[in-house]
């Protein structure tokens, strides 16, 4: 059953930023969330992970709502990649990777060898290995997103949440990073801006207007001129001229 959302809203200073919102993932698959500035794509992602509670609805984790299974569980089995991720200490590669083992291990217990067992193979997965004991603020801002992405795979989730993880970079690490949450064996959850990376890595994508799905599905159902028009109120041109035949979308002026 895996991670799902039945008809969540929220409010903030009186205003509904979700209402009746559902979503369900299929296991293994990568989902985009869609949507311009404010439509709730990330307040849906934090109901997502039970960073905040419904104020309607509710959030479950094969079946059980995350409230009764506690934030140790869920931080278990669900990973977040936030837009940007900072820290004043001094760490290294690797112990920002560690971060993602804590809620696997007591409250007090050094990292075992399960733990470096998983900080190893999310170096690597991520190709930051010869990197691990370089300091964080020494990164780009690519390497910082990959060794957030680290971070989460070490905590060996089933569930992905990732908030426009794109932001900030140039197009080759767009394309990289994208193609690594794809290859990862989970559940991929992505709030996405760009409608052409959308179309090129997910396999379902919704989108969102004033807090409400306004349509869900496969891109190439979803991202017609029309809805574009409809959401974003601007004009383009759609063809199925993306890889293996997906949509790419052309932006014109006016």
């Amino acid at each position: 059953m895996s991670l799902r959302a039945e008809r969540v809203a929220w409010r903030a200073a009186g205003r509904l930023v979700l209402d009746g919102v559902s979503l369900c993932p299929e296991p293994g698959t990568t989902v985009g969330l869609l949507g311009p500035n404010g439509s709730g794509k990330s307040t849906l992602l934090r109901l997502l992970a039970g960073v905040r509670p419904t104020a309607s609805g509710v959030v479950t984790l094969d079946g059980v709502p995350l409230p009764e299974l506690g934030r140790k569980a869920v931080a278990r089995r669900v990973a977040v990649v936030e837009q940007h991720a900072e820290t004043g200490a001094d760490l290294t590669v690797r112990d920002v990777v560690r971060l993602g083992r804590i809620p696997h291990r007591g409250a007090w217990s050094a990292p075992g060898a399960a733990d470096e067992a998983a900080v190893r193979d999310a170096l690597e997965r991520t190709r930051l290995t010869e990197r691990a004991a370089q300091s964080w603020h020494t990164l780009s801002g690519g390497e910082r997103q990959r060794a957030q992405i680290a971070r989460a795979l070490a905590q060996r989730p089933s569930e992905l949440l990732l908030d426009e993880p794109t932001n900030h970079l140039d197009i080759q690490h767009q394309l990289a990073l994208l193609a690594l949450v794809v290859r990862t064996p989970v559940t991929s959850v992505i709030a996405l801006h760009d409608l052409n990376l959308a179309a090129m890595f997910c396999d379902h994508v919704a989108v969102l207007r004033h807090g409400r799905v306004v349509a869900a599905g496969a891109p190439g159902a979803v991202l017609t001129e029309e809805l574009i028009g409809d959401v974003y109120g601007v004009r383009s041109v759609v063809t199925a001229e993306g890889p293996g035949g997906r949509p790419s979308v052309r932006f014109l002026p006016g």
